[in-house]
């Protein structure tokens, strides 16, 4: 079994009430906080799945999904 690859990361903005945890705990921010305070990739391509942002949610708002 390889490294996990990211397929998607998906954020439900209607469920996201734009705490920060996510971008917080990202080792490598790859999450930031947009205009409306709302959580958004902005560097995917860094993503390690580690699954953190997904795990810390307290909206349940973000999945990710690999590969």
């Amino acid at each position: 079994m390889g490294k996990p690859e990211l397929k998607e990361l998906r954020i439900n903005r209607d469920w996201c009430k734009g705490c920060g945890i996510c971008v917080h705990f990202c080792p490598k921010e790859v999450l930031d906080l947009d205009q409306e305070d709302k959580a958004v990739p902005v560097k995917p391509d860094q993503c390690i799945c580690c699954m953190m942002c997904e795990m810390r949610c307290p909206d349940l708002a973000i999945d990710v999904i690999l590969k």
